[in-house]
């Protein structure tokens, strides 16, 4: 299953491989560089569909946890000052994600999107100590009536050159639902109330919408 976001790269990837392989058999004649080619072209259209795949996750609805909002290796877990919507200390977590991972971003508690901004910026390496404030990237906070509010930032990476983000002020939202994509590698900034137990380790490997990395 592939998410919609790459429907139309899927197609033109798909006309390149058939155009690519179509000129190779008529142009190359010598056997091994066409096998070669045929097979870098292959490769690379595999990893494509590999990016823009979208796995059916099984989300069990929770209004005191708090689920990875996307697959990828948590690279930070600290108590900051979040300067932009709450305007005091709260705890960071963040979830990089490599091309390889899985790319959807999914909505980490139900409630009401309160917030919804999209910020332009640099396109500095996700794991750089700068990414959350100078790269291009969306902040999205929900409220959920048991918990409260809590915040989670879409961050472009070096190669990810857009993020498509869902959540519309006003709009109720399901935990575990589609709530964006960002495209090419990247990461997400979650911030929670300093009272959050946290489930997870620096360098754990989490499973967006399934995968409960905070209680509240």
């Amino acid at each position: 299953m592939f998410h919609k976001e790459g429907f139309k790269i899927i197609l033109i990837a798909t006309f390149i491989l058939a155009i690519g392989i179509i000129l190779l058999e008529n142009l190359v004649s010598i056997n091994w560089l066409n096998k070669l080619l045929a097979l870098v072209l292959l490769i690379s259209y595999l990893l494509i569909l590999q990016f823009f795949r979208n796995p059916k996750r099984n989300t069990v609805i929770n209004d005191t946890t708090i689920i990875a909002p996307v697959d990828g290796k948590v690279v930070v877990i600290e108590e900051v000052f979040e300067k932009e919507y709450f305007k005091d200390k709260r705890i960071q977590i963040s979830i990089f994600m490599s091309p390889l991972n899985v790319h959807v971003t999914r909505y980490p508690i139900s409630g009401k999107i309160t917030f919804s901004k999209y910020h332009p910026g640099k396109y500095l390496v996700a794991w750089h100590p700068k990414a959350s404030e100078e790269n291009e990237q969306t902040t999205i906070v929900i409220e959920n009536k048991v918990v409260g509010k809590i915040l989670y930032r879409q961050i472009a990476g070096a190669v990810a050159r857009r993020i498509v983000n869902y959540a519309q002020i006003n709009n109720q939202v399901i935990q575990g639902q589609d709530a964006g994509f960002i495209k090419f590698g990247s990461r997400v900034d979650l911030f929670l109330p300093l009272n959050t137990k946290i489930n997870v380790k620096l360098n754990d490997k989490v499973k967006g919408g399934e995968q409960v990395i905070a209680t509240l």
